[in-house]
């Protein structure tokens, strides 16, 4: 099927954002903004903002996770302060350990990554009351409000922040860019955990408008937080006044939420993976996007896209990794030149000084891991691996970018989420340049392959068809952003079937790498001449040449190599990696992280004889003209641990856990194996970085201890429950691990008809069951090239 999209005369009004945010540091650097983008020292600044809340990460690997979100190509972390972590006892505020601002910050300047404050007061987050403190329940005045007295402990609060964060401001020198006040402000409140169940209570979610944020920020200007960019979240007709702070928008396409309300059995499909234009006065409302402004006038800035989404109680699903690709997609073709997701990283909740636990009731007690792209113990997954490309991509080709109007097709307004036969596409073009977006997931939906299609896209240069002859297919879940008319150095790429990752230099010659998109036939055609046309599945190079004579390197990874790509910029030179593991890049230091492998393959770029891995030197195996190959090894894998049924001795003889009930018609339930007792070999810790317990079991909760300290939780959904131990070492060695999984239940009632003041639960059946236990070492290496 033939499609067409009509992009001719398409030229971008780019004007200075109308509330000037701006600010300099000393060094001269500059960042503001204009109606489209941010700018650094007055060029296109794409960032790529991923949330990482510091107080919920073991300050003892704080580094390495902040070093594993700038490989994923974040350049800014965005982070919420919860105000209940910080002062839980009226007056008595807590920095240390993980809850240190000021080390975080710190790290965050090592690192050379921007970061955004979330301060509050009310943050959500699924935090405790929403971040605020216990001892604001029941008080004689209204929070989150005007009230002189609430905003009496909000600017004793913001003091604490700013001394914390003094000399970390841009102004300063420092990483902190943006000042997030409030959250969610008229739109959002959160159950005060203080109360029971039954009592409904919840915080206010604020009624006092722009002059609400008018002294929140005047409060924290007075406290030093002073920063280029002020901002608040703006969807579900929240207050943004934009005259103090720049509204941000967002996007979940996955609803836990839904399921503790009206009485929802099935999660609906979302608008989230259909294409729009956000950046377009003229454009139609769209679900969750009805700004009070010119849409024009002001840059489309995400800060909560769904980067993973927590199991809730009564809402438990696996994410499916492509819905993160998807989305980082999506929102960039309709018109962000900001993208920011939550969560990036996973984290767990601290303990509490009154209350044990500093979460909301509906998630895990302790785990915040969010399955996100970075999981709660650093585990990379494949949502980071696909998300990576795209940020690489979008940060690459800012200058050329960012200042690209979305063009949809006709159709696209009335598009429904449930409609899979439809194609979905949309272009970001100005001046006769541009890229074609294609989209074929939507969540909750089954998708299918998208055969036998062509795009034909009129520019203002003359119509280009992609591909210029025969036809395009995209895999079922499949993305892709698809360059046209862009000068790569010289040479005029046309179209590629092909999407554009990163452009490394080496020595003197240009290198443009390129993935390839499942499903689709790759091909690049260069200005003038023919298609040039590569492999259905290897990695492949090829020179590219322009009308002058110019010519530029390209490599077109096959798709399994494009989630092993790494790409590293230092002043010395650029590097590209193949690594199945996780590359670390500290001051031109090198390492990998591997979990659970004690071998495998590095291929480099640009290619040489040797390297060195903690001091052992390797010779390439072989070399395919773009990398060079290294079989290493990462360690000797010492991890041991021994585990046993704790529940054997209640056992009848055919494996089933009796428990009679009193009175009850059911009198008995089946219970295989539910609780375990784990030890850990102590020479275990000292060949690794982290050990990492796995355990497969089926149930509802899975509880781990160290004898009475609960140390990780996990709401059942049919996946690995994963959680790392050395943060307990010494608890571990001298109590070890026990595991306890609760049963799923089906068929329940609580029997209460006694005359007496008695209750009880039956149930037509339980189960919960540990099918394995492993231990999984994370071994950190020294890579010398």
């Amino acid at each position: 099927m033939d499609y067409y999209l009509n992009a001719r005369d398409v030229n971008s009004k780019i004007y200075p954002c109308p509330v000037e945010y701006t600010g300099v540091d000393p060094a001269g650097n500059r960042i503001d903004f204009t109606n489209y983008y941010m700018r650094y020292n007055g060029k296109p600044y794409y960032a790529v903002s991923g949330e990482m809340h510091f107080s919920r990460i073991d300050m003892r690997s704080l580094e390495d996770e902040i070093i594993k979100m700038k490989m994923a190509g974040i350049t800014m972390i965005s982070t919420y302060l919860f105000w209940i972590h910080h002062e839980e006892v009226k007056g008595q505020f807590d920095w240390k350990g993980n809850k240190n601002l000021r080390e975080f910050l710190s790290l965050c300047k090592k690192q050379g990554i921007f970061v955004l404050l979330r301060l509050g007061p009310f943050s959500h987050g699924e935090c405790r009351n929403g971040g605020l403190p216990d001892w604001l329940f029941g008080v004689p005045f209204d929070i989150r409000s005007n009230d002189e007295e609430y905003l009496f402990y909000v600017k004793r609060y913001f003091n604490e922040i700013g001394n914390q964060a003094k000399g970390f401001m841009f102004k300063d020198g420092g990483p902190v860019v943006s000042i997030q006040i409030e959250n969610e402000y008229e739109h959002a409140s959160s159950p005060w955990e203080p109360t029971t169940e039954n009592s409904g209570e919840w915080t206010p979610s604020g009624n006092d408008g722009p002059s609400h944020f008018k002294e929140l920020k005047k409060i924290a200007l007075e406290a030093g937080l002073i920063a280029p960019l002020y901002s608040t979240t703006a969807w579900g007709g929240a207050c943004a006044p934009v005259e103090y702070v720049m509204p941000l928008w967002g996007g979940y396409p996955f609803w836990p939420w839904i399921f503790y309300g009206d009485d929802i059995k099935e999660h609906p499909a979302t608008t989230e993976f259909i294409y729009k234009d956000f950046h377009n006065n003229d454009a139609p409302k769209y679900y969750n996007f009805d700004p009070i402004y010119p849409p024009e006038d002001f840059p489309f800035v995400c800060c909560e896209m769904g980067g993973g989404m927590a199991s809730f109680y009564r809402y438990r699903f696996k994410l499916p990794w492509a819905s993160v690709e998807a989305l980082a997609n999506i929102k960039a073709a309709s018109g962000c030149n900001f993208l920011g997701y939550y969560m990036y990283h996973g984290g767990t909740n601290p303990k509490g000084l009154k209350v044990p636990y500093l979460n909301e009731c509906a998630l895990p007690k302790v785990s915040y891991d969010y399955q996100a792209a970075i999981g709660e113990y650093g585990q990379i997954r494949e949502s980071f691996k696909r998300s990576k490309l795209l940020h690489y991509f979008y940060k690459d080709f800012e200058a050329v970018f960012c200042d690209t109007k979305t063009v949809l097709p006709d159709d696209a307004k009335d598009m429904k989420p449930d409609d899979m036969e439809s194609l979905r596409y949309s272009i970001r073009v100005n001046k006769g340049r541009g890229f074609l977006f294609l989209n074929n997931y939507q969540d909750h939906a089954e998708t299918r392959a998208k055969e036998d299609f062509s795009i034909a896209v009129e520019l203002s240069e003359g119509k280009i068809r992609v591909p210029e002859e025969g036809a395009l297919c995209l895999d079922k879940d499949a993305s892709a952003v698809l360059p046209l008319n862009q000068d790569l150095d010289g040479v005029t790429v046309r179209y590629a079937t092909v999407q554009p990752v990163t452009r490394l230099q080496k020595g003197d010659e240009i290198w443009y790498f390129f993935c390839r998109v499942r499903g689709m036939k790759p091909e690049i055609c260069v200005e003038g001449n023919d298609p040039v046309k590569f492999s259905d599945t290897k990695t492949e190079k090829a020179i590219l040449k322009g009308k002058d004579g110019r010519q530029i390197m390209v490599c077109v990874l096959s798709v399994e190599d494009s989630l092993r790509f790494w790409r590293i910029k230092l002043p010395g030179g650029d590097l590209a990696f193949l690594c199945d593991q996780t590359m670390l890049e500290d001051a031109g230091n090198l390492r990998i992280e591997s979990i659970g492998s004690v071998e495998g393959e590095i291929a480099v770029f640009p290619a040489r004889e040797s390297i060195s891995i903690n001091d052992t030197s390797y010779k390439a195996k072989r070399d395919d003209g773009i990398f060079s190959y290294f079989d290493i090894s990462y360690g000797k894998n010492n991890v041991s641990l021994s585990w046993e049924d704790a529940s054997s001795k209640a056992k009848d003889s055919d494996g089933a856990l009796r428990r009679p009930v009193i009175g009850s018609p059911i009198t008995s339930t089946k219970i295989t194996n539910a609780r375990a007792k784990i030890k850990i070999d102590p020479a275990s810790f000292d060949c690794c970085k982290q050990v990492l317990l796995r355990v497969e079991y089926t149930g509802d909760i899975g509880y781990a201890y160290t004898d009475t300290e609960l140390v990780s939780d996990n709401f059942c959904n049919g996946d690995v429950w994963e959680f790392g131990l050395r943060e307990y070492r010494n608890e571990v060695l001298e109590k070890g691990i026990h595991i306890y999984i609760s049963p799923r239940r089906k068929g329940g009632k609580v029997c209460s008809d006694s005359e007496m003041a008695a209750r009880f639960a039956v149930y037509d059946e339980s189960y919960a069951e540990i099918s394995g236990i492993s231990a999984i070492p994370v071994f950190d290496c020294r890579l010398v090239l």
